[in-house]
């Protein structure tokens, strides 16, 4: 078994950020990076939303600039996964498949990503017109007419959101009826910019080149009817799933998978096994937010180190 001073899960801007910032302390961090490294922002087009870049910047080149950051400073970064941990250890340990290593304090920062319906229309075209972040890329769609597909509260609230951009957002639910609570429900009913289709689901993702989407195709899940229906977007609104499926069983999670993490803080409540980014934030799952808590990581994990000397 090999050990580290510390290892970062994750390469996504929560991961980035606290390599920099404990490669900047001089902690020489292994960087574990995943099999797609970069996180959701390498499937994300324009970024307008990520200061310091008045002109934005592509997902992929954000990502890419982090990384060069991190590595200018000393991280080394291994693009495997992790395939399960023992993180209740003294000290505790990863595996990489058969491959053992242990750390003084490790920072988990594998993210979460967008439940998407599984069509191959919809990742064909995701990023030109199929979006899971109303908050990253509604502008795009101003005086456009888009459809939100979900039922819960975040659909019916990023629906509300969209129509500050759209000139029409038609909501897509599978049910005769929201699941959203009666006063998000009651936004939706007042907004004469948002319409709902009951009883609906997409089945295709419709577009052109090099336009994008300019359509989907419905069908009525009662009758069984089939239909086109014009937009020129789709936002899914069906949930996030966090990638937790390693630490299962040993650190405090939510109903949703989330890791708990302790008041103003990014602790896990084990002893050197600190939390950044969408892995453990259900709530604002922003590039800033996530290297915000990168950062905070980073700090934390090293005055926990210099606890050890």
């Amino acid at each position: 078994m090999t050990h580290e001073r510390i290892i970062i899960i994750g390469s996504g801007p929560a991961g980035l950020t606290a390599a920099i910032y404990t490669s900047r302390a001089m902690l020489n961090p292994l960087v574990i990076e995943g099999t797609q490294p970069g996180g959701q922002l390498m499937i994300t087009t324009d970024i307008e939303n990520f200061p310091g870049y008045p002109e934005g910047i592509m997902g992929p080149d954000l990502m890419a600039k982090m990384h060069q950051q991190a590595e200018r400073f000393g991280t080394r970064f291994r693009m495997e996964m992790v395939t399960s941990s023992r993180l209740t250890e003294t000290p505790p340990v990863i595996l990489l498949g058969d491959e053992e290593i242990s750390a003084d304090a490790i920072i988990i920062a594998t993210g979460a990503s967008a439940r998407y319906l599984g069509l191959p229309s919809e990742t064909k075209w995701r990023g030109r017109g199929v979006s899971a972040c109303a908050t990253c890329d509604g502008f795009f769609f101003r005086d456009k007419e888009i459809v939100v597909v979900g039922g819960g509260d975040t659909a019916v609230e990023e629906a509300c959101y969209l129509t500050r951009f759209a000139s029409k957002v038609t909501i897509i639910h599978r049910r005769d009826e929201l699941r959203a609570s009666k006063i998000m429900q009651r936004r939706v009913f007042d907004n004469d910019k948002i319409d709902v289709l009951w009883d609906t689901v997409v089945v295709e993702v419709l577009g052109e080149e090099p336009k994008g989407v300019n359509g989907v195709r419905i069908q009525n899940v009662k009758s069984k009817k089939i239909s086109d229906f014009p937009c020129d977007g789709m936002f899914l609104a069906i949930g996030h799933e966090p990638s937790t499926q390693f630490v299962r069983g040993q650190l405090n999670l939510d109903e949703s998978g989330y890791i708990v993490i302790e008041p103003g803080s990014t602790s896990t409540g084990i002893p050197g096994v600190f939390a950044a980014g969408d892995c453990q934030d259900s709530v604002y799952r922003q590039a800033v937010s996530a290297a915000g808590t990168g950062c905070m990581a980073a700090i934390e994990a090293e005055r926990y180190l210099h606890t050890l000397v």
